[in-house]
């Protein structure tokens, strides 16, 4: 019993050792080097998921500029619309919006019983004209030999300018309804007549169908040539002074996201009720494609100095700062993947889809590679990373 008294406490010395030991192998294990919390790593898959774009940092002239709407038209000479003349029903017709007509083409065959009549009472006319031709001449010849009286010549003459003039008249309705003069001077009369497109572009609106009776005030078709398009700009009555002929305008159109230019043309000069002045801009570059009626967003350049700007989506807003990803040239864990790192940024004006950077004048800038595209999906991967890690 004595024995195993004096054992005990060796037993509790030992566990008492074992013990701190093992603490003290924890306490020097090693810990994992922490990477940098604003640098993020992504794989070519996700740099295609993301679809990443890179760009640089741009010079726009941001400031002085004047900020209005507007929207694409064409000239009032390549806008026609087209109406009967003459009232009929539409026998015929294969417009559609969208297709292109050229100059001289039948757009549609009108039909109606009354372009009968005047053909007719032409030939009618025409013959009678002749009659009367010929007996004003002979009344002349006979007044020169003293055989008729001055009376009986001037009367005939009347009659002759008379029918003339009708016959004048008659022609010139007969063409405006696109009569086939050569055939119808041979006897030929037509029921229906033809209407061609005067310029060359494409149907813009249909307003009638086959068998539609049509007067001659209705607009049966609109064809806009839009080789000519120009930029036609809303203006408030006190951003007028600040605009002259020759100004650079950029725009972006409602569907688009590039950027196009213009230059100032012509600036109205009449105000309207709602206290607005139109703008009429060239554009620098045409494009058929584009069609009159689309919306756009412009910016009418006053020639002030340009400043550091970045598309607005390359800017990214976290716990009330902004940043931008710039491609970082440190080499990435994983073969293939690329690095970007999270960087604060002051911004300016924001117009027309690009914001201003804001630097100090030691910040080299211009070498930076900016991930215009897919920021946010870059500061997602980065915050869940974080909350893993």
């Amino acid at each position: 019993m004595k024995s195993s008294y004096k054992i005990i406490p060796f037993l509790f010395a030992a566990l008492f050792l074992l013990s701190c030991g093992n603490k003290a192998k924890e306490e020097t294990v090693t810990e994992e080097p922490k990477t940098d919390v604003n640098t993020v790593e992504i794989t070519p898959e996700q740099y295609q998921t993301a679809a990443i774009q890179i760009g640089t940092i741009e010079e726009k002239a941001l400031s002085g500029t004047t900020k209005v709407n507007g929207m694409l038209d064409v000239p009032p000479q390549n806008l026609v619309s087209i109406s009967a003349p003459f009232g009929g029903f539409v026998k015929s017709t294969d417009m559609l919006q969208g297709l292109k007509v050229r100059k001289g083409q039948i757009v549609a065959i009108m039909q109606n019983a009354d372009y009968v009549q005047p053909q007719q009472d032409y030939i009618d006319f025409k013959s009678q004209l002749n009659y009367l031709k010929l007996e004003y001449e002979r009344q002349l010849e006979l007044s020169k030999e003293n055989v008729n009286a001055q009376k009986t010549v001037q009367k005939s003459k009347s009659e002759y300018e008379s029918m003339r003039a009708r016959v004048s008249g008659l022609k010139a309705k007969l063409q405006l309804m696109n009569i086939n003069m050569a055939k119808l001077e041979q006897g030929t009369i037509q029921s229906t007549i033809p209407l061609y497109s005067p310029i060359n572009g494409y149907v813009t609106q249909v307003n009638t169908n086959i068998g539609a009776f049509a007067n001659d005030k209705d607009v049966l078709f609109k064809i806009a040539n839009t080789e000519h398009l120009h930029a036609e700009l809303t203006v408030f009555e006190k951003d007028v002074p600040k605009l002259k002929i020759g100004q650079k305008v950029r725009f972006i159109l409602a569907n688009e996201t590039q950027e196009r230019m213009a230059t100032v043309y012509l600036v109205g000069k009449e105000i309207s009720a709602e206290r607005t002045v139109k703008i009429h801009c060239h554009l620098d570059k045409e494009d058929t494609s584009l069609l009159p009626g689309m919306y756009l967003k412009a910016l009418v350049e006053s020639g002030s100095s340009e400043v550091a700007a970045v598309p607005s989506k390359a800017i990214v807003e976290f716990e009330g700062s902004k940043y931008i990803f710039i491609a970082n040239n440190k080499t990435p864990k994983e073969k293939g993947a690329s690095q970007y790192q999270l960087t604060p940024v002051k911004t300016g004006v924001s117009e027309l889809d690009y914001t201003e950077l804001i630097f100090d004048k030691t910040t080299d800038y211009k070498n930076w590679k900016v991930v215009t595209n897919g920021a946010y999906d870059l500061l997602s991967k980065m915050k869940n990373s974080e909350e893993e890690e």
